[in-house]
């Protein structure tokens, strides 16, 4: 068969992930699609997997991929006629402390709100399912029974089949030398065979996806670290129908294998491999062994099951696999080049997510959207800094460690820091700052008063910053505090068609000169795609303030979304500025002080945004607020916003000025009621659900106006945004606990914090009723939130639990 000069599709990489997209494709009708291999199919990191295939995942969405994919694998060797060795022995993870099992127990009860079977079991049942176990230090385990396991290579070849079987042509042993690039669009492919064009081109290529992606600007922050198992000798005992293990404390994994013990390793501290680059005869390489750094997790394998001290080790296995900057993998339309998209970076679970990673890009291929909000895994996430040497060698040696790492609430990252800094770093630092990081940036999130360490620890229960963030939420409550919102992404939209294209766009209207718009970007679903303000700064040029982490998204998103042939331009103005946020009743008196401007309610009402001075500095001032208190944005010129968050801090001394972090802007929004984008509301959720339909002006024109009208029209969503307190103050919420009403599963958490001002724990969620959510079954429905296996009780609301008229912001 020679290689063709045309197809609808080029898919470069034949592992797992690449085969299951041409399958789906194909399943799809997309059948003039072809798949190119530079070695032989499965050669790079997917014929040593080690075939773990799990039901679920740590949002909802990614565990409806893991389902699908469990779905897909029980019938797959039906469908091609190809072995795939899958089987469902369930899987069993135990804990071995106090910690780890409150992790699982939450982690449990997560699922149940996915609707996945995740059954706690003592210490008895576990050697009952596991006879060759230690278990005098196991305190309990979480039984998946849906789990399983399956020979990773012949799967690969399943799936290879089924979609040649609709006419997929495979390739191997052609190499891709380049993605051709024209005016922005991915058209195709020159390989050592020849050159094809394309419609889109589809990267796959696993631990060498990075350096595709380099060579045509598009980032993808992945980087290859050695990855360690063994396999024993024939073990009496070690039978089929053994459940696969896992003891995260002892960072080891079990799985029996054709009679044998397959021990594997997620260590502490990872090894990067070829930093430099993969050599290019790489084809069903092995890496050295280490013996030393395996000896940690294969003595503490001994201890957990006795018997292994007795056997031969047949095979120590050292092998690469890709990891990313940050856990998860990287899937959707790379936001440089248009129609170039990538499935790469699986961290470890490829052969888990194979299935779904593929179905979901298949669909996102055909349809231009995933198949439902894919925020978690979408590859707009990253920021160029991800990609480069410098940050992703040492983020990866963490990150893979992370993986059987307690999954701690708020756990930051300690590699890689320091990347980005806001004007004001070294004075936050100065007053006690612990930092958090967030697209590479180092923001305050909670203050140590002085002789106390800002450093966490880490805790399921009430963490060693928990009175400091109540003291900042107290403070923004009753007195003014500073936050620094320099983090936040600004962009520049100028232009004599900016107005024209920001209405269509957005779900507000942005029309009036010296205004800040809180509004939405929508799908034609109506969901929402963007959280943000438009503030109006003359009659052509508009700033778009958003989320740090949203960046690469929104921009994407903005410039994906202009008519073509607008006449505007769009700048990514971010670091130009220092923003400080200055919250609280005091604040309108604090600034006072350094300005002449009228910061009176009349003079410089809610949303208005003007230029003052303010001390020595101009400043670009908008009265809004994200923490529901009265308070202004200030935009300063990075170089002067040092010396006048020094002036503020001087002038405010008597008024109770202090500096607040990240958690107590978060519980404070959570008490007001605001939104957060990727948790509350996202691609799935319409404004109406959201209950953000009053930002909408139906005056105009904007996308996806006509789904949301149609939904205001209709009456009372049957999904709807709700606000939960817990009745026990000493409970925590972190969020994807499930929501009970009246004794059924309605939901999960959205997001959640404690709420310092109201004395509870507080989160959003979703309820769903086919009968309406109505207030009067808000307020009427007895609701619970499972936390850890217990169903604790909890008031509901529509509106805000603090100042629900937003009385306090608009004095």
């Amino acid at each position: 068969m020679s290689l063709p000069t045309q197809a609808r599709v080029v898919i470069i990489g034949g592992g797992i992930v690449g085969c299951s997209v041409a399958y789906h494709l194909a399943k799809l009708g997309w059948t003039d699609t072809v798949l190119l291999e530079r070695k032989k199919l499965t050669s790079g990191t997917t014929w040593h997997a080690a075939g773990l295939v799990r039901s679920s995942l740590y949002t909802q969405n990614l565990t409806k991929l893991a389902k699908y994919t469990v779905d897909l694998y029980t019938t797959l060797e039906q469908e091609t006629g190809q072995a795939t060795g899958f089987v469902q022995p369930g899987s069993l993870s135990i804990a071995t402390n106090a910690e780890r099992w409150e992790e699982l127990r939450r982690g449990a009860s997560m699922l149940h709100g996915f609707d996945v079977i995740a059954e706690e079991i003592g210490p008895k049942e576990v050697q009952q399912k596991w006879p060759l176990l230690n278990v005098d230090d196991v305190i309990g385990a979480i039984w998946y029974p849906k789990d399983g396991k399956c020979n990773p290579a012949d799967t690969t070849m399943a799936l290879a089949r089924g979609a040649r079987m609709k006419g997929v042509k495979i390739f191997e042993d052609t190499n891709v030398t380049r993605v051709i690039v024209e005016n922005g669009v991915a058209v195709g492919v020159e390989t050592d065979q020849g050159v094809i064009r394309a419609e889109k081109v589809v990267n796959c290529a696993g631990m060498w996806a990075r350096a595709v992606g380099e060579e045509i600007g598009v980032n993808i922050p992945l980087q290859a670290c050695e990855h360690f198992y063994i396999v024993t000798e024939a073990m009496e005992g070690m039978t089929a129908d053994l459940p696969v293990l896992r003891d995260m404390d002892a960072c080891a994994y079990y799985k029996e294998d054709a009679g044998k013990l397959l021990l594997g390793a997620f260590e502490p501290q990872a090894k990067p491999w070829a930093v430099n680059g993969i050599p290019a005869d790489f084809c069903f390489d092995e890496l050295p062994e280490d013996f030393e750094h395996f000896a940690p997790i294969l003595e503490g394998a001994m201890h957990r099951v006795p018997s292994l001290e007795k056997i031969g080790i047949r095979k120590f296995f050292n092998g690469p696999e890709s990891f990313t900057a940050d856990q998860r993998y990287c899937l959707g339309e790379a936001p440089e080049v248009k129609n170039f998209f990538v499935a790469a970076g699986f961290n470890s679970i490829g052969i888990q997510s194979g299935g779904g990673a593929g179905m979901a890009l298949a669909h996102w291929i055909t349809e231009g959207e995933p198949p439902f909000d894919l925020w978690d895994v979408d590859i707009r996430r990253f920021m160029p800094h991800q990609s480069r040497k410098s940050f992703l060698v040492p983020r990866v040696s963490e990150a893979l460690g992370l993986l059987y790492a307690m999954h701690w609430p708020y756990r930051q990252f300690e590699t890689s820091r320091e990347v980005r800094l806001t004007p004001f770093y070294d004075r936050w630092k100065e007053l006690g700052a612990c930092f958090g990081e967030v697209a590479g940036w180092e923001r305050p999130n909670w203050y140590a008063p002085k002789g106390v360490e800002p450093v966490y620890q880490y805790s399921y229960q009430k963490q060693n910053w928990f009175d400091y963030c109540a003291a900042e939420c107290r403070n923004t409550r009753e007195n003014v505090s500073l936050f620094d919102l320099s983090t936040f992404s600004k962009f520049l939209l100028t232009g004599p068609d900016a107005e024209k294209e920001l209405q269509r766009i957005s779900t507000a209207d942005v029309s009036q000169t010296g205004r800040a718009a809180y509004t939405q970007w929508l799908n034609k679903r109506g969901g929402i795609e963007a959280d943000l303000t438009v503030t109006k700064l003359d009659a052509a040029r508009f700033m778009i303030t958003t989320a740090a982490a949203t960046a690469t998204r929104d921009l994407h998103y903005l410039k994906s979304n202009m008519t073509p042939g607008a006449r505007v331009q769009i700048e990514d103005i971010t670091t130009q500025f220092g923003t400080l946020g200055v919250m609280g009743p005091n604040s309108r008196n604090l600034l006072q002080r350094l300005t002449d401007a009228d910061l009176s309610n009349e003079g410089f009402p809610f949303g208005a945004a003007r230029r003052i001075v303010i001390g020595s500095a101009e400043a670009l001032a908008v009265r809004i607020s994200y923490v529901g208190e009265l308070g202004w944005e200030l935009y300063l010129s990075a170089d002067y916003a040092r010396g006048v968050l020094d002036a503020v801090l001087a002038a405010g001394a008597d008024l109770g000025v202090k500096p607040a972090g990240m958690h107590a802007m978060d519980a404070l929004r959570l008490e007001k009621g605001y939104r957060h984008w990727g948790h509350d509301i996202g691609t799935d959720d319409t404004p109406v659900e959201a209950g953000l339909a009053f930002i909408c002006s139906f005056k105009k024109d904007f996308t996806g106006r006509d789904v949301v009208e149609k939904q205001k029209a209709a009456g009372t969503p049957t999904k709807r945004l709700v606000q939960f307190k817990l009745t026990d103050p000493d409970v925590l919420l972190y969020h994807n606990e499930p929501i009970y009403l009246d004794g059924r599963i309605t939901g999960f958490v959205t997001s959640a914090n404690y709420g310092h001002t109201i004395g509870a724990a507080i989160g959003m969620g979703y309820v769903t009723h086919p009968g309406g959510v109505t207030p009067e079954l808000v307020a009427s429905g007895k609701f619970e939130i499972e936390v850890a296996g217990k169903r604790v009780p909890a008031a509901a609301s529509l509106k805000p639990f603090h100042d629900p008229t937003s009385a306090r912001m608009k004095v």
